[in-house]
């Protein structure tokens, strides 16, 4: 997940509520650990962006645990959220509950040992590449999935009627059926047509390219960086930088004119894992136009999906564990995917008759939870991603932005990128 939803998604059959910092409850034990003691304790939990965690659904854990109390910090990006992790991991500082995201989910690992970890009887609950993705050497896993980011393409319908596009979500899907030369021809029809941006910035283009390769950046068996001589990497940084020329609206993801974008008609497409519906809505609210085709460019991707952790010198591990386990409950990632769009990664919950028929009033009755069942069922490529990838993936994005708002030329931001992968490890 990223940045800060300003609003929550509206949906038809959405929880309503509203984000909260601090939740006081009144009830007592959660589980078996959490249950042996009258005490009052307060919980901590931090996540980032927007996890779904409102302080409705918060309440309804404190409703049934008398004893305790929940504080929920949020921080605004992940990159705050990971700086703050890794100075205080194993030291003193953190939550009880720390959410962490899956891009930097293998430096975690190799701390895995100062983690508590999730319960055996667990493990069947999330898919099985979720769970491998934070199972440790010694068969530990080290944390409670969350979501997963399936990708689809929100588009404004009114901008793409303004320019002879198509604007149906099933006439665009099929229209963007194909490879990325198909969402790049269609970006050069609606600029010709309009002189205005397509799409939002050159980084979320090569995101969504980049998660589609099985093995950008680290040789998955050695772990050696390749980063900077894999042919891959460059296409696509090449493919990307050439078409965001003339169909970037050159903004920064997460900045204040990223965000205002969505509503005044800056760019008319946006890369949209589950996540990202809250993002549009609740920075545009007034906007109509916003729809979902149940298309990505080039067959299915993935961007994001998090974990909890329960650091293992905190003060209140039982009773953290008994929370972190509610938290990724099939029935409250449903109620999570209902109030933020974070698809979630439980088997249960995907069968969920509340999760398939789900509609977003917003995206014009959106079927959303179809759509992005059926994008999580295109997914065929899983990343790999070794413990240098955040750290090369975030000095990509500085690079890609250096040229997407002309403060380098490619050649000079990628040679720049080179000398910073080098330095890594």
């Amino acid at each position: 997940m990223k940045s800060r939803a300003l609003r929550r998604v509206a949906l038809a059959t959405a929880v309503a509520s509203t984000s909260a910092l601090v939740l006081a409850g009144c009830s007592g034990g959660g589980g078996a650990a959490a249950g042996s003691s009258d005490e009052e304790i307060t919980l901590t939990v931090a996540t980032f962006n927007d996890f779904g965690y409102t302080e409705e659904l918060l309440n309804a854990y404190t409703a049934e645990h008398p004893n305790v109390k929940i504080v929920h910090n949020r921080a605004a990006k992940s990159n705050d959220a990971r700086a703050n992790y890794f100075q205080k991991l194993g030291k003193t500082g953190l939550a009880d509950i720390e959410g962490i995201e899956v891009d930097w989910l293998p430096e975690v690992m190799k701390y895995s040992d100062l983690l508590a970890p999730v319960p055996d009887d667990l493990k069947s609950r999330w898919l099985d590449w979720k769970v491998k993705a934070a199972t440790d050497s010694s068969g530990n896993l080290v944390g409670y999935g969350t979501d997963i980011g399936p990708e689809a393409i929100c588009y404004r319908s009114d901008l793409f009627e303004a320019a002879g596009l198509p604007t149906e979500p099933a006439d665009v899907a099929a229209a963007l059926q194909g490879d990325w030369s198909k969402y790049f021809e269609m970006g050069d029809k609606y600029v010709a047509a309009t002189g205005k941006p397509f799409f939002d910035s050159a980084s979320s283009v090569y995101q969504g390219m980049i998660n589609q390769v099985e093995a950008a950046y680290e040789n998955p068996d050695s772990g050696e960086i390749t980063a900077t001589t894999n042919p891959e990497v460059k296409k696509i940084y090449t493919a990307t930088l050439d078409a965001s020329k003339t169909q970037s609206a050159h903004f920064e993801q997460w900045s204040t004119d990223w965000y205002a974008g969505m509503a005044n008609g800056a760019f008319a497409t946006l890369s949209c894992p589950g996540w990202m519906l809250t993002q549009i809505e609740g920075n545009a609210p007034e906007v109509s136009g916003w729809k979902i085709a149940d298309v990505f460019p080039n067959g299915g991707g993935n961007w994001g999906g998090s974990y909890l952790t329960v650091p293992a010198n905190g003060p209140h591990v039982a009773e953290a564990q008994a929370l972190a386990d509610w938290l990724t409950s099939p029935e409250q990632q449903v109620k999570f995917f209902q109030q933020a769009g974070t698809f979630p990664s439980q088997v249960d919950a995907l069968k969920s008759t509340d999760l398939l028929d789900a509609k977003n009033t917003y995206f014009n009755d959106a079927p959303i939870g179809e759509i992005f069942t059926n994008r999580a069922n295109a997914v065929t490529v899983t990343p790999f991603k070794g413990q240098y990838y955040f750290q090369v993936n975030d000095a990509m994005s500085k690079a890609l932005l250096r040229v997407d708002q002309g403060t380098q030329d490619a050649q000079t931001s990628w040679d720049q990128w080179v000398s910073q992968v080098d330095a890594i490890g």
